[in-house]
């Protein structure tokens, strides 16, 4: 049986904090799958196809027609019992970036042996077709994955916000309305307490927590974000994912705000594009005083958007970034000497990928990074 979820460093905890205790404790008690390790995933655990199973027995499940299931390890029997049950499935594309949804269309007479290729990440791509958006796509249920969320609803996800970002295009899509519920599966010890104050009006909460061991309806009174807040998206997730361009064109026709978060003009200023100097040079991208704060002890499988998704949390967002990975660091530009002073308070001792970070005001991007000798262990 599935033990307590694993314990949470002492108040105040981040998102990054949880999501870091959640991967060390799968790894750790042999609870993790393939793909591994699954740090930095959407965990695979050890009962996923069971805990999924229990979707046959929600009356949402039996009532749907069109499914929307994530590609991720751990909902790879939510997506075969899908297809047996002769439902549709849509699968998001991924990272957003040819499309929306792909629909599986598995062939003609297939066993249950091919439809439980069609649903791992191979089959999805080759017995998949685009949906595009004319296609009028309705979901009827939908099924995402999360690093952990507690019995409220509240779900944290591995931190690029693709699930946030897929709902709110739905949403705006006309693809999912406002009862439309929202199921995850994860192991019991994923299950936890989150502070409601980690919580942003842009998350994405769920309606029922599927387990090994239980079947949790969160009656979560929270709203569901109402569609795509463009205030948050900047111009470079724009150019990541082009469905959002085609969305914002219809959004602005229809009369309604499409400005950008760097189109704003009180933050216009602070999200120039970034000119890379050194940070002993008080200048940066004009002719603006910055002060500029180096991160040190950054472990090597440290990916910069795992960074910046921290730096974001933390709402200490740097006008720029200059990422040094080889040498286990990186230099954040602040135009507010307020917001590098949080910064610095922040990120030391910050405990990411299994690293606590270092963090001072730099003298010069020369030197060495904060607590840093010239080997990394």
């Amino acid at each position: 049986m599935a033990g307590p979820g694993p314990p949470l460093p002492s108040a105040p905890c981040s998102k990054w904090d949880i999501r870091e205790k959640v991967w060390e404790h799968l790894e750790a008690s042999g609870l993790a799958e393939f793909p591994r390790p699954v740090r930095g995933r959407i965990p695979n655990f050890k009962g996923a196809p069971r805990a999924a199973a229990r979707l046959l027995a929600l009356p949402e499940f039996q009532a749907a027609r069109r499914v929307k299931i994530n590609p991720d390890a751990p909902q790879r029997n939510a997506r075969f019992l899908t297809l047996e049950a002769r439902k549709t499935l849509l699968v998001p594309t991924p990272r957003l970036r040819t499309g929306l949804f792909n629909r599986i269309v598995p062939p003609p007479g297939a066993t249950k042996e091919i439809l439980r290729r069609c649903a791992t990440s191979q089959g999805v791509r080759d017995y998949s077709v685009p949906v595009g958006l004319e296609g009028k796509a309705q979901v009827d249920l939908v099924v995402v994955g999360s690093v952990a969320v507690s019995e409220k609803g509240w779900r944290i996800g591995k931190g690029e916000g693709y699930a946030d970002m897929e709902y709110a295009m739905m949403v705006s899509m006309g693809a999912v309305q406002e009862d439309t519920p929202v199921v995850t599966i994860v192991h019991d010890c994923q299950v936890l307490d989150i502070g409601e104050e980690l919580v942003d009006d842009h998350d994405l909460s769920v309606d029922y927590i599927l387990t090994p061991t239980r079947t949790i309806q969160t009656n979560c009174k929270r709203p569901k974000p109402r569609g795509i807040m463009w205030h948050k998206v900047s111009s470079e997730m724009l150019g990541k994912i082009p469905i959002l361009k085609t969305l914002r064109c219809r959004e602005r026709q229809a009369g309604k705000d499409v400005t950008l978060r760097d189109e704003h003009p009180a933050l216009a200023k602070a999200n120039r594009p970034h000119v890379e100097n050194d940070p002993a040079n008080p200048k940066l991208g004009g002719s603006d005083t910055v002060t500029t704060v180096c991160v040190g002890n950054l472990p090597g499988r440290l990916r910069v958007s795992e960074l910046k998704g921290a730096l974001r949390e933390l709402q200490v967002i740097p006008v720029g970034l200059s990422w040094q990975g080889a040498q286990h660091r990186a230099f954040l530009h602040y135009r507010d000497q307020g917001t590098a002073h949080r910064a610095v308070a922040s990120l030391q001792g910050l405990s990411l990928g299994g690293s606590a970070l270092r963090a001072e005001l730099a003298q010069s991007q020369g030197s060495k990074g904060p607590g840093e000798s010239d080997g990394h262990k």
